[in-house]
C-alpha cells in the first residue's frame, strides 16, 4: 500500500479525450446533442475543476472518427505524449467515447495504462482506476466495453443497409462528387454539372475520339496547367483524399484519363458499390466483382452523349500508343483489320521524291506470319469509307421522311412487324424447338429416349426457346423505339449529315459512324457501319412503306 502511494503523484497532468463519429452525428435527437464535442469539452472541464489533484495538460479531439478502432490522429498524439511522460491521466466522458472495440479498449484500460502508471477516468460511468475495486476492473468495465462494441456492430449494419437502399434508388452517397459534377446544394444525394470541370471531361473524350493516346491526353492537360481532379477539389475547399499516393502537386496521368473515359457517371448513370469494407473494425476496402455493382440509369444530367461514350469504349480496346513523331494514333487505328487473319492492320509510310504516301498492310504478314500483305493506300481507303458513310446518311435522311409520312398515316409498329423477315425466321426457329420440347413426353413413353435424355433435351430445348423468345422481343422493341423516337433518338444524325458537306474523311466522323473495316487480298473491302441492326429495320420499314403506299393508291383508284 505504501509503495502504491509513493507512485501516485500529487497532481495529475490530464489528457481530456473527446470523440464524435459520423454515426453519432447522424443519430439525431437528444443523445446526439449530449455526445457533441462542445458538450464533452464542457463536462470534462467542469469535472476537472472539482478535482484538486488534476490539472489539464491538453485536449485531444477526434471529430468524425469511428470508435470501432484506435487508428485516430488525436488518440495517437495523446499516446505519444503519454509515452513521453507528459500525461499521466486520461479522462473521457464515457467508455464509448474512448472506443467501441471490446478487446482493444480493454487492453488499453486494463493493461497498457496501468503499466505506464496512467490513471483512467470515465466520468459518466463513474469509473476511476485510482479508486476502482476488483469487481469494477474485472467485471463492470469489460461488460460496458462489450456493450459498446455490440452497439458499433449494430450501427455498422444499419449504416450498410441504409446505404444499400440509397444506392438502389440511384442516390449518390459518396463523400466527394465525381470530377465534372458537384453535389446539389439542395440535395446532397443528387449530382449537378460543374460547368468548368465538365468542359475538361468533354475535351478528354473528344481528344480520345480524335485518336490521342491516354498519355498524350494527360500531357496536353499538364502542359495547359489544367488542375488535376485532386488539385481542383482542394482549390474549391474540399478536404479531398483519393486514396492514391501522389506528389505534392499531383498531375494528370494516363490512369486518371482512363478512369474518366470508362466511368458511366458521365452518361448519366449512377454506378456505386464497387468496393466494400472487410468489416466494421477494419478500414481496408476490397474490390467487388462488376456483377455486384449497383447501377441505376438516368439519375442525373449527362456530360457525354451515349454514342460518344460507346465509341470511346471501343477505341480503348485497340488503344494504340503514339508514334515517336506524333502524340496521336494513326488515322485508322482500331478500325481497319485484315479480312483473312482478322488482326489489326498497321500503317506504313513510303517517301518518294519528297512526297509521303501512307498505306496499310497486314500485321501478321509484316511480322513474317502466314498471311498476305492486303495493302491499301490510306487516301484510297478514306475516299471509299467517306462514300459509304454518305450513302448511309442519305438512307437515314430518306428514312426520316418515311417515318413522318407513316405517322401521318397513323401506322403503328405492330403493322410493320409482319414484314420483318428476321423476326419471321426467329419465330419459325422458336416454333421448331417448342414442338421438339412438346414431343419429348411421347418419345419417353415410347421408349425412344431415357429419363436422363428426356431431362437433358427438355432443359436444352427450353433454354433455346427462352433465348429465341428474348431475341424476338429485342427485335420488336427496336422497331417500337424507332417508331416512337425516330432515327435521331439513336443515331446522331446531325453528325452524319456533316459527311455530305466535307470532301475528306476526318477521324471524328469515322469514329461516330464506322464499327470495323475489313481489307481482303482481292481488293474487296467490307465496311461495318454502326447501328447495323437499326439499318436492317429501316429496310423493313421502307419495304412496308412502299407496299402500304401502293395499296393506298389502289384503294383511291
Amino acid at each position: 500500500m505504501e509503495q502504491m502511494q509513493m507512485n501516485m503523484p500529487d497532481i495529475y497532468d490530464a489528457a481530456l479525450y473527446l470523440r464524435l463519429s459520423k454515426d453519432d452525428m447522424e443519430e439525431g435527437g437528444a443523445k446526439s446533442e449530449s455526445n457533441s464535442i462542445a458538450n464533452q469539452r464542457e463536462l470534462l472541464r467542469s469535472f476537472v475543476k472539482s478535482q484538486p489533484d488534476i490539472q489539464i495538460f491538453d485536449i485531444y479531439v477526434d471529430d468524425g472518427y469511428s470508435g470501432g478502432n484506435f487508428d485516430r490522429p488525436e488518440f495517437k498524439r495523446m499516446t505519444t505524449d503519454i509515452e513521453a511522460g507528459k500525461v499521466n491521466c486520461v479522462i473521457v466522458k464515457d467508455l464509448s467515447r474512448f472506443g467501441r472495440e471490446y478487446i482493444e479498449a480493454g487492453r488499453w484500460i486494463e493493461k497498457t495504462y496501468p503499466a505506464l502508471n496512467v490513471r483512467f477516468i470515465s466520468v459518466t460511468d463513474q469509473f476511476d482506476s485510482k479508486t476502482a475495486d476488483f469487481s469494477e476492473k474485472s467485471f463492470v468495465v469489460p461488460i460496458k466495453n462489450f456493450v459498446n462494441e455490440s452497439y458499433c456492430r449494430d450501427i455498422s449494419g444499419k449504416v450498410r443497409s441504409h446505404q444499400k437502399i440509397k444506392r438502389e434508388k440511384g442516390e449518390f452517397i459518396g463523400a466527394f462528387a465525381p470530377y465534372g459534377y458537384c453535389k446539389d446544394p439542395e440535395n446532397k444525394n443528387c449530382l449537378v454539372i460543374d460547368s468548368y470541370a465538365a468542359d475538361i471531361v468533354r475535351k478528354i473524350f473528344s481528344w480520345k475520339i480524335d485518336g490521342f493516346s491516354l498519355g498524350a491526353i494527360a500531357e496536353k492537360l499538364n502542359v495547359r496547367h489544367v488542375q488535376s481532379p485532386k488539385e481542383y477539389k482542394k482549390a474549391n475547399g474540399e478536404n479531398y483524399n483519393s486514396g492514391f499516393h501522389s506528389s505534392d502537386t499531383p498531375k494528370w496521368s494516363a490512369v486518371q484519363i482512363k478512369r474518366i473515359l470508362t466511368n458511366e457517371v458521365y452518361i448519366g448513370n449512377m454506378v456505386q458499390g464497387k468496393q466494400e469494407r472487410i468489416s466494421y473494425k477494419v478500414k481496408q476496402r476490397l474490390d467487388k466483382p462488376e456483377s455486384e455493382w449497383v447501377k441505376v440509369e438516368n439519375t442525373h444530367p449527362a456530360i457525354i452523349r451515349q454514342n460518344d461514350f460507346d465509341v470511346v469504349q471501343k477505341l480503348l480496346q485497340y488503344d494504340g500508343r503514339a508514334s515517336k513523331t506524333s502524340d496521336s494514333a494513326n488515322f485508322f487505328w482500331g478500325f481497319v483489320f485484315c479480312g483473312d487473319c482478322k488482326t489489326p492492320m498497321i500503317r506504313r509510310v513510303n517517301q518518294y521524291k519528297g512526297k509521303k504516301k501512307a498505306f496499310y498492310i497486314c500485321q501478321t504478314k509484316n511480322k513474317g506470319g502466314d498471311c498476305t500483305r492486303h495493302s491499301i493506300p490510306e487516301e484510297v481507303l478514306k475516299r471509299i469509307v467517306l462514300k459509304e458513310i454518305q450513302a448511309y446518311t442519305a438512307l437515314f435522311i430518306d428514312y426520316q421522311m418515311i417515318m413522318e409520312e407513316l405517322c401521318e398515316m397513323q401506322v403503328s409498329y405492330d403493322q410493320v412487324i409482319g414484314y420483318d423477315t428476321q423476326i419471321s425466321k426467329l419465330q419459325e426457329e422458336y416454333n421448331r424447338y417448342y414442338s421438339l420440347k412438346a414431343s419429348l413426353g411421347d418419345d419417353l413413353k415410347e421408349g425412344l429416349i431415357s429419363k436422363a435424355e428426356f431431362d437433358d433435351f427438355r432443359e436444352s430445348y427450353g433454354r433455346k426457346c427462352e433465348e429465341l423468345e428474348q431475341m424476338i422481343e429485342n427485335q420488336k422493341k427496336l422497331i417500337k423505339q424507332m417508331f416512337e423516337g425516330g432515327v435521331s433518338a439513336t443515331v446522331q444524325l446531325e453528325d452524319w449529315k456533316k459527311s455530305l458537306e466535307i470532301k475528306e474523311l476526318d477521324r471524328t466522323l469515322l469514329a461516330l459512324t464506322v464499327d470495323k473495316i475489313y481489307i481482303y487480298e482481292n481488293k474487296q473491302i467490307k465496311i461495318h457501319i454502326r447501328y447495323q441492326d437499326m439499318i436492317e429495320k429501316m429496310k423493313v420499314i421502307r419495304r412496308f412503306y412502299a407496299e402500304h403506299r401502293t395499296e393506298c393508291r389502289k384503294e383511291v383508284g
